[in-house]
């Protein structure tokens, strides 16, 4: 077991392209560790069994999906020379190891586990206790325990995670207590890690529902044109009392102030540029928000401003995009050499859990 460096597990279910609220909540904070130099190992996975789980039906769109993923983490700014991008169902070890977990875990405990609870909810699965219902997939159910699984195979100590994600990683560091108790210390205890900004911890749909999602049609996402982002800024949602520009408004619960807490809010290193570049009128965010909330600031000022704080971001992102594009087969060896690294690596962790379980029957014949 390694108890001295520093190794970064994380990633994203391939249903769709990546979208803002994936670049703020966590990829965004990924291409900063992996130019930081404290870490001496990332690993970020593309969940394509877990994404499986609700998805069987279709797995076509996650094959798709894995590849739009892999030039959403490319172009973001993940560097394959300093991070191993992976493809979870080609790591042989992950599913074994689950299955160990898997006894140590009650299905009541899982149960409990409210991002469960809501992912469950959210997809509308039933009880499933008619034949014509479709209840809950055990794999779904259970993927908290495969997620122990990912996170443990790697040594992972940091698992950067939207908060959504947060009781997952709690369940996570119950399945290593439980283990290590029964059979000596062998599995690494994972920290979370949450963006610092609140406002990118869960950045809103622009329809203003609590959560940006695919299926929901409310996402901007990474690869999205000029117009296209243009196009989803100008309908966000705002404050409905706001309905004159002299009239007070509200900032808080507000997506367009959100997003722009999150893009242009006084942790990022860019907002003093953005605003004397695009803003001049103000200072800072703070400044903006106070115009807004006495009255005088139009919805109209607001989302423009807005609109080019994302361009100016996006921009760049959608340039390395597409040349990595010209050469789709670069990007295909890019994940099988990064596939490869994490299976050997899996593989030396499984070798160590089936040691001290006592399950390495042949070991030394």
């Amino acid at each position: 077991m390694s108890d001295k460096k520093k190794i970064i597990l994380t990633g994203d279910r391939p249903t769709g392209k990546l979208h803002v609220g994936h670049y703020v909540g966590s990829l965004r904070r990924r291409v900063e560790l992996q130019n930081s130099g404290e870490f001496d190992e990332i690993f970020i996975m593309i969940a394509d069994a877990q994404a499986l789980t609700d998805n069987a039906r279709d797995p076509q769109k996650i094959r798709d999906s894995l590849l739009n993923v892999t030039l959403d983490y490319l172009s973001a700014g993940i560097d394959p020379a300093k991070s191993h991008i992976l493809i979870q169902s080609m790591i042989p070890a992950l599913p074994e190891l689950t299955a160990y977990y898997m006894n140590l875990v009650t299905v009541q405990r899982v149960g409990r586990n409210p991002t469960v609870k809501s992912e469950i909810k959210m997809r509308g699965f039933s009880e499933g206790e008619a034949d014509n219902e479709e209840g809950t997939p055990v794999g779904f159910f259970c993927y908290p325990i495969s997620q122990a699984a990912d996170i443990t195979a790697f040594d992972a100590t940091v698992v950067p995670v939207g908060e959504d994600q947060e009781p997952m990683l709690e369940q996570t560091r119950e399945i290593v207590r439980k283990f290590n108790s029964i059979y000596g210390e062998t599995l690494v205890l994972p920290d979370i890690l949450l963006p610092g900004n609140l406002a990118s911890r869960r950045l809103p749909g622009t329809d203003g529902k609590a959560k940006m999602s695919k299926s929901l049609g409310n996402c901007i996402y990474l690869s999205d044109d000029e117009a296209a982002v243009s196009a989803a800024v100008k309908t966000m949602f705002t404050d409905p009392t706001h309905l004159k520009v002299t009239d007070p408004g509200h900032t808080e619960d507000n997506p367009v102030f959100i997003y722009l807490e999150a893009f242009a809010g006084e942790d990022n290193k860019d907002a003093s540029a953005l605003f004397a570049e695009y803003a001049p009128d103000y200072k800072d965010l703070n400044e903006m928000e106070e115009h807004y909330r006495r009255g005088g600031l139009g919805d109209v000022k607001v989302k423009k401003f807005l609109d080019k704080v994302l361009q100016e971001t996006l921009s760049p992102i959608r340039k390395r995009r597409a040349e990595y594009e010209k050469d789709i087969p670069a990007v295909y060896e890019i994940l099988k050499e990064g596939t490869a690294y994490a299976a050997e690596t899996a593989a030396n962790t499984l070798s160590r859990v089936k040691r001290v379980m006592g399950i390495d029957y042949f070991r030394g014949m």
